[in-house]
């Protein structure tokens, strides 16, 4: 009689099932496929960088601002000087212009002053033809004077150093003016020095 294969009532198998199982199982070192980097020990895909890596790419971005603020930071120093030597350079060309200007009232005087003979009123004359000269001179560099007589006191350009009774001036009027007072362009220089009339 030949062998029989043995049944196994639980499974209705003639095959023992372990034995089955142990056919169709991979062989231990077939359990589990490493990727390259798993088996390096990472756990990591290739393709994420390394912290190296990201560490150099960090530096040089660092490197490359640090070269743009030191370059916008030189340009700016340059900037703040030519223009502090370009308003330097204006100054002292508004001012040459100016002693250009009044070089020849300048010259006037000294002639003035030489001039033979003592007629007090011709000299007189002379020093008011001067004065004018030198207004003219002043006023086409933005100089101007402030009236003062005949007009109301005005506290942005008047200083009011005594108040008097004059009974047929207003009263606020400015009476009398003690030192002119100029405008510089449009702005105040220097207030005009003024009695005021106050009848009450």
């Amino acid at each position: 009689m030949g062998k029989k294969g043995k049944h196994w009532p639980e499974t209705g198998q003639s095959e023992d099932p372990a034995v089955k199982m142990s056919e169709g199982a991979p062989a231990d070192g077939d359990m589990h496929q490493d990727s390259p980097s798993e088996q390096a020990g990472t756990g990591l895909p290739d393709d994420v960088p390394t912290l190296k890596e990201m560490l150099a790419k960090e530096q040089q971005l660092q490197d490359e601002y640090r070269g743009r603020l030191v370059r916008l930071q030189a340009d700016f120093d340059n900037f703040r000087r030519r223009t502090r030597q370009e308003k330097e350079q204006w100054f002292r060309q508004a001012s040459e212009d100016l002693v250009n200007s009044l070089l020849p009232v300048l010259d006037n005087f000294e002639r003035a002053l030489k001039a033979p003979g003592g007629d007090l009123q011709n000299f007189t004359i002379g020093v008011q033809m001067i004065q004018r000269q030198l207004d003219e001179v002043l006023a086409e560099h933005g100089l101007e004077a402030i009236v003062s007589e005949g007009v109301d006191f005005d506290p942005e350009c008047h200083e009011a150093v005594e108040r008097v009774a004059v009974p047929d001036r207003s009263d606020n009027a400015v009476v009398e003016e003690l030192r002119r007072g100029y405008y510089y362009k449009g702005k105040v220089l220097r207030p005009a020095m003024v009695r005021v009339n106050q009848n009450n």
